[in-house]
């Protein structure tokens, strides 16, 4: 397959890959990058660039693309008053920590290893969608001191073990100790900066020994630049969808999906 033929067959995948991801994002409020990462790992697997280090592209690339949708999402959620600046003020220090800390374990991780960490952790958040309740509660406000030093830099380090923003865990976290959900989501956007910033940086100087067309580093800018200009146009769709369809079996309904590509990744992981 020629240059050109196969930046075309990759292209055709990844529009189609961030048209969905953009729909899912404005439909459910998730994070894009818990469908980016697996839906990257099939279509670079797809045309040929399977790799030990394969995981660390898929997780550099989606990232990079959390940075445009995080900010744009800020921005958004800032001129209706949504954002809590305090909650993201006290908890950014130790998020960034933890994102840098997630570069750094990842880069020397094989990518059996980073499909099994995203497996569990997508299994759990998966479960979570699906049998969650917006009424459970771990405490009356956000924690604090010993406590948020200790949350803040696992929420980073977790984050970029699976590619993803603040969303995935942010907003759970923040619902669990009372924040409201419009106001979470918000402040998750915000976390998904702090997240994405600082890995992308430290995964642009983790080489690929087999890479696509356009790779500097763990970030493929094909997809980066694909991706971003499909969910710009699609994720304002899946909000439309969701202010005339109910979102929770819809939720569950991709907890579900997501607990069988988590189980996937977990049987690739083991070899099976």
């Amino acid at each position: 397959m020629d240059d050109m033929t196969l930046l075309a067959t990759m292209g055709a995948l990844l529009l189609g890959v961030g048209a969905v991801a953009g729909v899912l994002a404005g439909l459910l409020g998730v994070g894009g990058g818990i469908v980016l990462v697996p839906a990257f790992y099939y279509v670079f697997s797809a045309m040929g660039y399977e790799s030990a280090q394969l995981m660390q592209l898929c997780l550099g690339t989606s990232l990079a693309t959390i940075i445009v949708t995080s900010v744009r999402s800020v921005l958004a959620h800032n001129k209706k008053g949504a954002v809590d600046w305090e909650i993201l003020k006290t908890w950014a220090p130790g998020i960034a920590i933890g994102a840098l800390i997630g570069v750094s374990v990842a880069a020397n991780l094989r990518s059996t290893a980073l499909q099994g960490i995203f497996g569990g952790l997508a299994m759990v958040v998966g479960l979570y969608m699906t049998f969650g309740q917006s009424h459970w509660r771990l405490g009356p406000q956000m924690p604090t001191g010993a406590t948020r030093l200790a949350m803040s830099p696992a929420l980073g380090f977790l984050s970029v073990l699976m590619g993803i923003g603040g969303g995935s865990f942010g907003v759970p976290v923040m619902s669990l100790f009372n924040v409201a959900i419009h106001r979470a989501v918000a402040t998750a956007a915000g976390f998904g900066i702090l997240i994405a910033v600082p890995s992308v940086v430290g995964f642009l100087m983790v080489d690929q020994q087999v890479a696509p067309p356009f790779t500097i580093g763990s970030v493929n800018f094909v997809a980066f630049f694909l991706i971003i200009a499909m969910t710009l146009i699609t994720a304002p769709w899946g909000a439309a969808l969701a202010h005339r369809l109910d979102p929770k079996p819809l939720k569950r309904t991709f907890g579900v999906f997501l607990t069988l590509v988590a189980l996937n990744m977990l049987r690739k992981a083991l070899g099976w």
